[in-house]
């Protein structure tokens, strides 16, 4: 999301910042390089022409504060330009009309293609987990467009929610009408309809929203924009906004390849705030909109919030700090790597997680492409199969896992013994990583960068991150005394016939790669 324009415009600004003063000449420069990214990420020529006259008039008459360079200045009044344009900073208005009367009518209105109908289903979803939950009734109003119908019963039976249908041979207002009643019946309180769409505008079309708008008296109609679609929603959003009058906008398929500039656009155009996102195929992949917080993922600033957001609600704060003080302490093992595995994994993709983080150039753009490949799915899903083919006790002490070990938890998972052999070095590895990190050095961009990317366990087979490089070229464990096992009276490593080494004492044995890695080397013969 955004990804194009913020490259261009953290390529503009890096040249601002690393001067000390800055001329009319350098600003006005520096302007025709943000109008030149903004065209290119889709936004509109007129809102785009706007917002460089507003930020060049503004960045030539600010007052350079002292606790900032001016290059800095001119990025904080860019980013409080793009607020505005986005939607200020009224949180009020991007927040739906939820009545204290239910029940809530909400029109779901849009063309064929953008979503509208599993965009009513994540809407419904992400009522239903408001505080206090909603109690919301879909309905399928779109008797047109072949299995339309179908596809919301369908999405109504995965999420556990009601769909109202009275079939394709009732009118659409007349099915709305009778849901509104069902929904009192019932206690619903909030009645979603997804209306109808066409593959363009058509006058039939607007007259029969039109008909459903003054039969039902909506609190919400929003309007569903596809963001691929690039500047003809600016057109489309216009049309249905002169002939329904919509009170908000849902911009889809965010997470594509879709340059963003369509969400700058219609609410700059339209004067309609943007309500909700959608980030993702899943059901749950639907985020409400905060133009502050967009506007410094644009800028590369990250979003720290909507990250604290999702890690509340996928984790649990007295687990957390218990979690924590095993970290502090080493003792965490991969009994509870495996539930915050699934629970990073609620949280939504890893590339997209790492896209909320404040930017780290190159490297974070090269850990998030390749964290949001196939191949990163199905190495996390490998590495949850490897750890769950251990026993409790290896998940809790992974120490004891030795050669014949490593090979029935290979058998077990479908993977091969180096892949168990790499899991388990990256463990030791994170697992020092986080212990450092609890007795004093903290977490920053850098270490959890390389956690997310190579340095975490089930990522050692990804290549291309600069960030941690896979698991073989991770730093080795600090050094120690090669002699220790001796001195415990361990006995000597042996062999396997798959190279694998393992030191076998009255505790368990010490790791295959230890062995590998020169940490416990087997004794050398004596030449006779």
């Amino acid at each position: 999301m955004f990804e194009t324009l913020s490259e261009r415009l953290e390529g503009t600004f890096r040249t601002l910042t690393g001067r000390g003063k800055l001329t009319e000449d350098d600003i006005r420069k520096a302007m025709v390089e943000v109008r030149r990214a903004l065209l290119e990420a889709d936004v509109n020529t007129i809102v785009a022409e706007e917002f460089v006259n507003d930020v060049t008039e503004e960045a030539l008459g600010a007052q350079i504060l002292t606790s900032l360079t001016p290059g800095q200045q001119v990025i904080k009044i860019v980013n409080d330009q793009l607020e505005a344009l986005l939607g200020g900073d009224d949180e009020e208005t991007t927040k739906l009309n939820l009545q204290s009367t239910p029940p809530t009518i909400i029109m779901m209105v849009g063309l064929q293609g953008s979503g509208k109908t599993t965009t009513a289903g994540k809407l419904a979803l992400t009522l239903r987990q408001l505080k206090p939950a909603q109690r919301p009734l879909l309905v399928a109003a779109d008797i047109y467009r072949p299995a339309a119908i179908d596809q919301l019963q369908t999405l109504g039976q995965q999420l556990g929610i009601p769909v109202y249908s009275e079939g394709d041979k009732v009118a659409p207002p007349i099915i709305a009408a009778h849901a509104i009643a069902q929904a009192k019946k019932n206690n619903n309180t909030v009645v979603i309809i997804d209306t109808a769409g066409r593959l363009q505008i058509d006058e039939p079309l607007m007259q029969e929203l039109q008909q459903i708008k003054g039969d039902v008296n909506p609190h919400e109609i929003l309007l569903v924009v596809d963001a691929m679609t690039g500047q003809e929603s600016v057109n489309v959003a216009m049309e249905f906004n002169r002939r329904v009058g919509i009170t908000g906008l849902v911009v889809t398929k965010m997470d594509g390849d879709a340059r963003g500039g369509s969400a700058l656009s219609v609410r700059a155009v339209t004067g309609v705030p943007i309500k909700y996102m959608g980030v993702g195929e899943k059901l749950d992949a639907l985020e409400q909109f905060y133009p502050d917080r967009i506007a410094q993922r644009i800028l590369g600033m990250g979003d720290i919030l909507t990250l604290i957001e999702k890690a509340q609600q996928a984790y649990d704060e007295e687990e957390a700090k218990k979690l924590q003080e095993k970290m502090r302490k080493g003792k965490f093992d991969l009994e509870d790597f495996l539930t915050q595995m699934k629970s990073i994994r609620k949280m939504g993709p890893l590339g997209g997680i790492l896209g909320l983080l404040p930017g780290m150039g190159k490297q974070m753009k090269e850990m998030r492409n390749a964290l949001e490949t196939p191949e990163a799915e199905q190495q996390l899903k490998r590495t949850e199969a490897m750890i769950l083919s251990m026993t409790k006790k290896e998940r809790q002490e992974p120490e004891i896992i030795n050669a014949s070990r490593r090979r029935r938890i290979a058998t077990g998972s479908g993977t091969t013994v180096a892949d168990v052999n790499d899991l388990l070095q990256q463990f030791r590895v994170m697992r020092q990583m986080m212990q450092q990190m609890g007795k004093g050095g903290g977490m920053n961009m850098a270490n959890l960068g390389s956690m997310l990317g190579g340095g975490m366990p089930g990522m050692g087979g990804m290549r291309g991150m600069s960030g941690g490089g896979g698991g073989r070229r991770l730093p080795p464990p600090p050094p120690r005394d090669p002699l220790a096992d001796f001195k415990r009276g361990a006995k000597p490593a042996a062999l396997s016939k798959d190279g694998a080494g393992a030191a076998k004492s009255g505790n368990g044995s010490a790791p295959v790669g230890a062995v590998r890695s020169g940490q416990v080397r087997p004794p050398k013969k004596k030449k006779k």
